[in-house]
């Protein structure tokens, strides 16, 4: 199991790279979504 800083670093990153332009190609957005969504119910889950 990664720990939370992993994890949240991870995250974070992958906000970045949404919102940089060479993320254009929707499914390679789409896939970096839910990517991202799922480390979120990860952290989350961890603090419940």
């Amino acid at each position: 199991m990664r720990s939370e800083s992993e994890v949240r670093e991870q995250y974070e990153f992958l906000a970045e790279q949404l919102e940089s332009e060479e993320m254009r190609h929707e499914r390679i957005r789409m896939m970096f979504t839910y990517y991202k969504r799922a480390l979120g119910w990860v952290l989350e889950e961890e603090h419940i």
